[in-house]
Protein backbone atom coordinates (compact mmCIF):
# COMPACT_ATOMS: atom_id res chain seq x y z
CA UNK A 1 0.00 0.00 0.00
CA UNK A 2 2.84 2.39 0.87
CA UNK A 3 4.49 1.77 -2.49
CA UNK A 4 1.29 2.44 -4.44
CA UNK A 5 0.69 5.69 -2.54
CA UNK A 6 4.28 6.72 -3.24
CA UNK A 7 3.94 5.90 -6.94
CA UNK A 8 0.66 7.78 -7.31
CA UNK A 9 2.03 10.78 -5.41
CA UNK A 10 5.16 10.89 -7.56
CA UNK A 11 3.09 10.49 -10.74
CA UNK A 12 0.84 13.47 -10.01
CA UNK A 13 3.42 15.75 -8.40
CA UNK A 14 5.79 15.29 -11.34
CA UNK A 15 2.91 15.71 -13.79
CA UNK A 16 1.75 18.90 -12.07
CA UNK A 17 5.25 20.37 -12.34
CA UNK A 18 5.30 19.54 -16.04
CA UNK A 19 1.84 20.77 -16.99
CA UNK A 20 1.76 23.84 -14.72
CA UNK A 21 5.32 25.15 -14.79
CA UNK A 22 7.02 23.69 -17.84
CA UNK A 23 4.09 23.61 -20.23
CA UNK A 24 1.58 26.31 -19.35
CA UNK A 25 4.11 28.77 -17.91
CA UNK A 26 7.54 28.23 -19.50
CA UNK A 27 6.36 27.30 -22.99
CA UNK A 28 3.09 29.23 -23.36
CA UNK A 29 3.22 31.94 -20.67
CA UNK A 30 -0.51 31.61 -20.05
CA UNK A 31 0.05 33.46 -16.78
CA UNK A 32 2.77 35.56 -15.19
CA UNK A 33 4.49 35.36 -11.82
CA UNK A 34 7.21 37.22 -9.95
CA UNK A 35 10.84 36.11 -10.19
CA UNK A 36 10.62 34.94 -6.61
CA UNK A 37 7.69 32.62 -7.32
CA UNK A 38 9.37 31.53 -10.55
CA UNK A 39 12.38 30.33 -8.55
CA UNK A 40 10.07 28.66 -6.03
CA UNK A 41 8.40 26.62 -8.79
CA UNK A 42 11.80 25.90 -10.34
CA UNK A 43 12.85 24.26 -7.07
CA UNK A 44 9.50 22.50 -6.71
CA UNK A 45 9.87 21.10 -10.23
CA UNK A 46 13.33 19.76 -9.36
CA UNK A 47 11.97 18.08 -6.21
CA UNK A 48 8.80 16.69 -7.82
CA UNK A 49 10.54 15.34 -10.93
CA UNK A 50 13.70 14.21 -9.21
CA UNK A 51 15.80 11.89 -11.35
CA UNK A 52 13.79 12.80 -14.47
CA UNK A 53 14.05 16.57 -14.02
CA UNK A 54 13.22 18.38 -17.25
CA UNK A 55 14.75 21.78 -17.84
CA UNK A 56 12.02 24.45 -18.00
CA UNK A 57 14.17 26.28 -20.54
CA UNK A 58 14.78 23.32 -22.87
CA UNK A 59 11.22 22.06 -22.46
CA UNK A 60 9.75 25.48 -23.14
CA UNK A 61 11.78 26.06 -26.30
CA UNK A 62 11.21 22.53 -27.60
CA UNK A 63 7.48 22.73 -27.02
CA UNK A 64 7.28 26.01 -28.91
CA UNK A 65 9.03 24.29 -31.80
CA UNK A 66 6.47 21.49 -31.60
CA UNK A 67 3.57 23.92 -32.00
CA UNK A 68 5.28 25.83 -34.80
CA UNK A 69 6.19 22.72 -36.80
CA UNK A 70 3.70 20.07 -35.61
CA UNK A 71 3.83 16.88 -37.67
CA UNK A 72 6.50 18.13 -40.04
CA UNK A 73 10.17 17.18 -40.34
CA UNK A 74 11.04 20.07 -38.01
CA UNK A 75 8.77 18.79 -35.23
CA UNK A 76 10.97 17.67 -32.28
CA UNK A 77 8.61 14.75 -31.57
CA UNK A 78 6.15 13.61 -34.20
CA UNK A 79 4.89 10.03 -34.59
CA UNK A 80 4.54 10.83 -38.29
CA UNK A 81 8.34 11.00 -38.59
CA UNK A 82 9.30 8.28 -36.11
CA UNK A 83 9.55 4.52 -36.57
CA UNK A 84 8.10 3.77 -33.14
CA UNK A 85 7.61 5.24 -29.68
CA UNK A 86 11.18 4.58 -28.54
CA UNK A 87 12.66 6.04 -31.72
CA UNK A 88 10.61 9.21 -31.13
CA UNK A 89 11.76 9.40 -27.50
CA UNK A 90 15.41 9.02 -28.55
CA UNK A 91 15.09 11.73 -31.19
CA UNK A 92 13.37 13.98 -28.66
CA UNK A 93 16.20 13.40 -26.19
CA UNK A 94 18.83 14.45 -28.72
CA UNK A 95 17.00 17.65 -29.65
CA UNK A 96 16.28 18.40 -25.97
CA UNK A 97 19.98 18.04 -25.10
CA UNK A 98 21.04 20.26 -28.00
CA UNK A 99 18.70 22.98 -26.74
CA UNK A 100 19.69 22.43 -23.11
CA UNK A 101 23.41 22.78 -23.84
CA UNK A 102 22.89 25.65 -26.30
CA UNK A 103 24.19 23.65 -29.27
CA UNK A 104 21.06 24.16 -31.39
CA UNK A 105 20.62 27.12 -33.70
CA UNK A 106 17.27 28.38 -32.41
CA UNK A 107 15.42 31.38 -33.77
CA UNK A 108 15.27 33.95 -30.92
CA UNK A 109 11.46 34.09 -31.19
CA UNK A 110 11.34 30.60 -29.65
CA UNK A 111 13.48 31.54 -26.65
CA UNK A 112 11.90 34.89 -25.82
CA UNK A 113 10.65 35.01 -22.25
CA UNK A 114 11.40 31.35 -21.48
CA UNK A 115 12.56 31.12 -17.83
CA UNK A 116 16.17 30.14 -17.19
CA UNK A 117 17.83 29.63 -13.79
CA UNK A 118 21.31 28.25 -14.43
CA UNK A 119 21.80 27.07 -10.83
CA UNK A 120 18.85 24.64 -10.78
CA UNK A 121 19.29 23.76 -14.46
CA UNK A 122 22.84 22.58 -13.74
CA UNK A 123 21.90 20.67 -10.60
CA UNK A 124 18.89 19.00 -12.20
CA UNK A 125 20.84 17.84 -15.25
CA UNK A 126 23.87 16.62 -13.26
CA UNK A 127 24.20 12.83 -13.42
CA UNK A 128 25.14 12.68 -9.72
CA UNK A 129 21.84 14.33 -8.86
CA UNK A 130 19.89 11.95 -11.11
CA UNK A 131 21.63 8.89 -9.65
CA UNK A 132 21.05 10.16 -6.10
CA UNK A 133 17.31 10.53 -6.72
CA UNK A 134 17.18 7.10 -8.38
CA UNK A 135 19.03 5.57 -5.43
CA UNK A 136 16.57 7.19 -3.02
CA UNK A 137 13.61 5.70 -4.92
CA UNK A 138 15.27 2.27 -4.90
CA UNK A 139 16.03 2.38 -1.18
CA UNK A 140 12.42 3.38 -0.50
CA UNK A 141 11.22 0.34 -2.42
CA UNK A 142 13.67 -1.92 -0.60
CA UNK A 143 12.23 -0.68 2.68
CA UNK A 144 8.52 -0.77 1.85
CA UNK A 145 7.91 -3.08 -1.12
CA UNK A 146 5.86 -6.11 -0.07
CA UNK A 147 5.67 -7.92 -3.44
CA UNK A 148 8.28 -8.55 -6.15
CA UNK A 149 6.08 -7.10 -8.88
CA UNK A 150 6.25 -3.65 -7.29
CA UNK A 151 9.84 -3.28 -8.46
CA UNK A 152 8.55 -3.09 -12.04
CA UNK A 153 7.30 0.41 -11.13
CA UNK A 154 10.82 1.66 -10.39
CA UNK A 155 11.81 2.42 -14.03
CA UNK A 156 8.77 4.69 -14.29
CA UNK A 157 10.04 6.64 -11.26
CA UNK A 158 13.46 7.00 -12.88
CA UNK A 159 11.97 8.35 -16.14
CA UNK A 160 8.74 9.93 -14.92
CA UNK A 161 9.06 13.21 -16.85
CA UNK A 162 9.85 11.64 -20.24
CA UNK A 163 7.14 9.01 -19.68
CA UNK A 164 4.52 11.73 -19.26
CA UNK A 165 5.76 13.50 -22.36
CA UNK A 166 5.78 10.32 -24.43
CA UNK A 167 2.18 9.46 -23.51
CA UNK A 168 0.94 12.73 -24.99
CA UNK A 169 3.43 13.21 -27.81
CA UNK A 170 2.88 9.71 -29.18
CA UNK A 171 -0.55 8.44 -28.19
CA UNK A 172 -2.41 11.77 -28.37
CA UNK A 173 -1.28 12.10 -31.98
CA UNK A 174 -2.49 8.59 -32.84
CA UNK A 175 -5.59 7.83 -30.79
CA UNK A 176 -8.60 9.72 -29.49
CA UNK A 177 -11.30 12.07 -30.68
CA UNK A 178 -11.25 15.50 -32.30
CA UNK A 179 -13.23 18.60 -31.34
CA UNK A 180 -11.55 20.96 -33.78
CA UNK A 181 -9.96 20.72 -37.20
CA UNK A 182 -6.29 21.63 -36.88
CA UNK A 183 -3.35 21.41 -39.25
CA UNK A 184 -1.81 18.41 -37.48
CA UNK A 185 -2.81 15.06 -35.97
CA UNK A 186 -3.40 16.23 -32.38
CA UNK A 187 -6.29 14.41 -30.69
CA UNK A 188 -7.98 14.36 -27.30
CA UNK A 189 -6.74 11.10 -25.83
CA UNK A 190 -9.16 10.83 -22.88
CA UNK A 191 -12.71 12.23 -22.58
CA UNK A 192 -12.30 12.55 -18.79
CA UNK A 193 -8.66 13.29 -18.08
CA UNK A 194 -7.93 12.47 -14.46
CA UNK A 195 -4.83 10.52 -15.52
CA UNK A 196 -2.85 13.30 -17.23
CA UNK A 197 -4.26 16.36 -15.42
CA UNK A 198 -5.69 17.88 -18.61
CA UNK A 199 -2.69 17.23 -20.85
CA UNK A 200 -4.53 14.63 -22.90
CA UNK A 201 -6.89 17.30 -24.32
CA UNK A 202 -4.25 17.74 -26.99
CA UNK A 203 -6.56 18.64 -29.85
CA UNK A 204 -8.17 21.40 -27.77
CA UNK A 205 -4.74 22.69 -26.83
CA UNK A 206 -3.47 22.77 -30.40
CA UNK A 207 -6.55 24.76 -31.37
CA UNK A 208 -6.32 27.24 -28.47
CA UNK A 209 -2.62 27.28 -27.58
CA UNK A 210 -2.86 30.21 -25.17
CA UNK A 211 -5.88 28.98 -23.18
CA UNK A 212 -5.07 27.88 -19.63
CA UNK A 213 -8.10 25.59 -19.36
CA UNK A 214 -7.44 22.63 -21.66
CA UNK A 215 -10.99 21.29 -21.30
CA UNK A 216 -13.57 22.68 -23.72
CA UNK A 217 -16.68 20.51 -23.69
CA UNK A 218 -18.87 20.15 -20.60
CA UNK A 219 -17.44 16.73 -19.66
CA UNK A 220 -13.79 17.63 -20.27
CA UNK A 221 -12.38 18.17 -16.80
CA UNK A 222 -8.94 19.76 -16.63
CA UNK A 223 -7.81 19.10 -13.02
CA UNK A 224 -4.94 21.58 -13.28
CA UNK A 225 -7.13 24.55 -14.12
CA UNK A 226 -8.82 24.91 -10.67
CA UNK A 227 -5.33 24.98 -9.14
CA UNK A 228 -4.36 27.73 -11.57
CA UNK A 229 -7.53 29.66 -10.66
CA UNK A 230 -6.72 29.31 -6.96
CA UNK A 231 -3.13 30.50 -7.42
CA UNK A 232 -4.48 33.42 -9.43
CA UNK A 233 -7.03 34.26 -6.72
CA UNK A 234 -4.33 34.43 -4.03
CA UNK A 235 -2.08 36.49 -6.35
CA UNK A 236 0.74 33.96 -6.68
CA UNK A 237 0.23 34.06 -10.44
CA UNK A 238 -1.70 36.36 -12.73
CA UNK A 239 -3.79 34.77 -15.46
CA UNK A 240 -3.77 36.51 -18.79
CA UNK A 241 -7.05 37.77 -20.20
CA UNK A 242 -9.61 35.61 -22.05
CA UNK A 243 -8.75 32.42 -20.15
CA UNK A 244 -12.30 31.83 -18.89
CA UNK A 245 -14.01 31.65 -22.28
CA UNK A 246 -16.22 28.67 -23.07
CA UNK A 247 -15.90 27.49 -26.66
CA UNK A 248 -18.40 24.62 -26.78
Amino acid sequence: MVILVFFIAHWYLSLFAQTFFLHRYAAHQMFTMSKGWEKFFYILTYIFQGSSFLSPYAYGVMHRLHHAYADTEKDPHSPSYSKNLFHMMWQTKKIYNDILHHRANIDPKFTKGVPYWKFIENIGDNWLSRVAWGTAYTLFYMQFATHWWMYFLLPVHYLMGPVHGAIINWFAHKFGYVNFKVSDTAKNLLPLDVLMMGESYHNNHHKFGGRANFGVRWFELDPTYPVIKLLNAVHIIKLKLNNDLNYM
